[in-house]
């Protein structure tokens, strides 16, 4: 009798779906436009990016980012042809950005880390607020304890 492990699936990571140059770039200037350390401009990167991508892929306009992913995004679109291109190679149109911040709640914040999850990404829970630490208000995705 023979015993299956089973090895865990790798989870995608944001950062994976630009080139490593370019990822680079937008994580340079987010640091350097919204004042974060470096280390966490690139997580911000990468959440934003996966975000961007289910947003696309799946057209789930329905979806907000955090505010703490937000500039990720913010630091993408800024790089207008960079971000034009590659929306149109992952799905042959422009995801625009609606700001719908007024809906950011913490429910929301949780379902939409679990829609990126669900698509087989990291998930870095502190950034959208859905941390089991996380209490609200100080962290709904948008307040100072995420």
């Amino acid at each position: 009798m023979t015993t299956m492990v089973e090895s865990p699936v790798a989870l995608r990571h944001g950062r994976h779906l630009v080139s490593p140059e370019l990822f680079e770039r937008l994580a340079a200037f987010c640091a350097d436009e919204y004042g974060l350390e470096r280390v966490v401009a690139n997580r911000v990167m990468d959440q934003a990016i996966a975000f961007v991508y289910v947003l696309g892929s799946q057209k789930a306009y329905g979806m907000a980012p955090s505010e703490r992913v937000d500039p990720g995004w913010h630091s993408f679109m800024l790089h207008t042809r960079e971000y034009a291109a590659w929306c149109q190679e992952q799905f042959g149109f422009f995801v625009h950005h609606a700001p719908n911040s007024k809906v950011r709640t913490r429910g929301l914040m949780v379902s939409v880390a679990d829609r990126i999850k669900a698509a087989g990404f990291d998930v870095d829970a502190r950034l959208w607020g859905a941390a089991a630490e996380c209490n609200q208000p100080a962290c709904c995705g948008d307040g100072d304890g995420c």
